[in-house]
């Protein structure tokens, strides 16, 4: 990789000066860095409730919403007959549901943290996978949703920068700009080469904190160097995050989902950006998949993804801190007796969000709308579908967004300020 393009990967990254890095070698806010005595007093009012975000989505509108919980109470809904996606049982939050068998086949643990929840998207065209994500004008100002949380969450956080990072090649905006994609692959070459920066972490850590003890030496407080001492990393820790990183980045061999996993997580330990965008096929876009063959392929590889995913969060220590949301541009018909294939379906999705804060669910239903099959209403207090719940049917996208918004630690405040449409579903959330 030539230099110019390595220079901008890591400015990118870690900002100007590369304090980012110098962040990640003492442990020490950003902030407190480049401003040891004023920034030390500033603290963020739900630093304890922030959670970084893994957004999985795809433009393709994949038939994520087919087999999930919910959809096999009506006989009319087709599903594949490959043995590997037989029915199966499972629990969520005590609860008996009816799922495809790599759905069902997620560790209990796991599911004791994950919603499903259906809802409209409003579209179905492949065109308008940026305003899904932008809850179709429910945000103001245009914003995706990714970044209005990413705006919120980054200060409690501390991370380098502001903006999601895309590792997927899915377009992100922010504040009406294009964000650049990132690769895998470029990420192990650019901190993993022999001159990366992942091998200097302790010659900066040195370096920092023997400018902070002594400015803090002449002019600082009590408190200051407290506060100095109890985020400070200490050598050895700092050593295991060095190691950890620099084999789990060398580990990365494609840009393909296992690549993309690995990137992410690394992202969040190197407390690069408060949300992480990654691509999981789950069958594409299916016009022509006959007997659903690639669906059946896809979602057995998808949901493995998602396990390996909290296997990789749980070996960081990330597993509370970390909450991921599945959200494509539209779901896929239901109604495909000939299982041929599925056409563009925009009344149905389903939302899969797996966190701390979520609690184990099924929320919204399904209904049959003409020769096809729609989301229903839905009851705020319970989460039931209803077709005279308290969110209608064409509100089902702002109340997924601000639910989500919720999960990850935004204020009602801010949720109902910035999200015109729908409401917080409270059956959806721990607390």
């Amino acid at each position: 990789m030539n230099v110019t393009r390595r220079e901008v990967i890591l400015s990118s990254l870690f900002g100007a000066g590369y304090v980012g890095l110098r962040a990640l070698a003492t442990g020490l806010p950003a902030a407190v860095l480049l401003n040891p005595r004023h920034s030390l007093a500033e603290a963020c009012a739900d630093r304890e409730r922030a959670q970084y975000v893994i957004w999985a989505t795809s433009g393709s509108g994949d038939p994520a919403n087919a087999n999930v919980p919910g959809t096999y109470d009506d006989p009319g809904i087709s599903h594949p007959l490959d043995a590997a996606m037989a029915p199966t049982q499972m629990t969520l939050g005590g609860k008996s549901y009816t799922a495809a068998k790599p759905w069902a086949s997620l560790p209990q643990g796991v599911l004791d943290r994950t919603c499903f929840f259906h809802h409209t998207t409003l579209t179905n065209s492949h065109a308008n996978e940026s305003k899904v994500l932008k809850l179709m004008g429910g945000v103001k100002r245009q914003e995706m949703l990714l970044s209005l949380m990413a705006k919120q969450l980054s200060p409690c956080l501390n991370t380098i920068q502001t903006e999601p990072a895309s590792v997927s090649g899915e377009l992100i905006t922010f504040g009406g700009r294009v964000l650049p994609a990132l690769t895998p692959t470029g990420l192990r070459d650019v901190l993993t080469s022999a001159k990366g920066p992942l091998t200097n972490l302790q010659q900066l850590r040195d370096a920092d904190m023997d400018r902070m003890n002594e400015a803090l030496k002449s002019s600082g407080n009590t408190a200051q160097r407290a506060y100095l001492d109890r985020l400070a990393l200490s050598k050895s820790e700092l050593r295991n995050i060095s190691d950890n990183l620099l084999s789990s980045l060398a580990a990365i061999k494609a840009n393909d989902v296992e690549g993309q996993l690995t990137a992410a997580v690394a992202l969040f330990q190197m407390n690069v950006t408060p949300a992480s965008v990654i691509f999981i096929p789950f069958g594409g876009d299916n016009h022509s998949d006959p007997n659903l063959a690639r669906e059946s392929q896809q979602h057995v590889s998808g949901v493995a993804a998602i396990a390996s995913l909290m296997q990789k969060l749980t070996a960081a220590g990330l597993q509370d801190r970390v909450t991921f949301v599945l959200m494509n541009v539209f779901g896929r018909s239901l109604n495909r007796p000939m299982r041929m294939g599925r056409d563009h379906l925009g009344n149905h999705h389903c939302s899969v969000i797996i966190g701390k804060r979520v609690r184990s669910s099924v929320i919204g239903s399904v209904t049959k709308l003409g020769s096809d099959y729609a989301a229903t209403g839905i009851d705020s207090r319970t989460g039931g579908g209803s077709a005279t719940g308290d969110i209608a049917f064409a509100d089902t996208l702002g109340a997924v967004g601000k639910t989500i918004g919720a999960a990850v630690g935004l204020t009602p405040e801010v949720l109902n300020d910035q999200i015109t449409a729908g409401k917080i579903v409270q059956a959806a959330l721990n607390s």
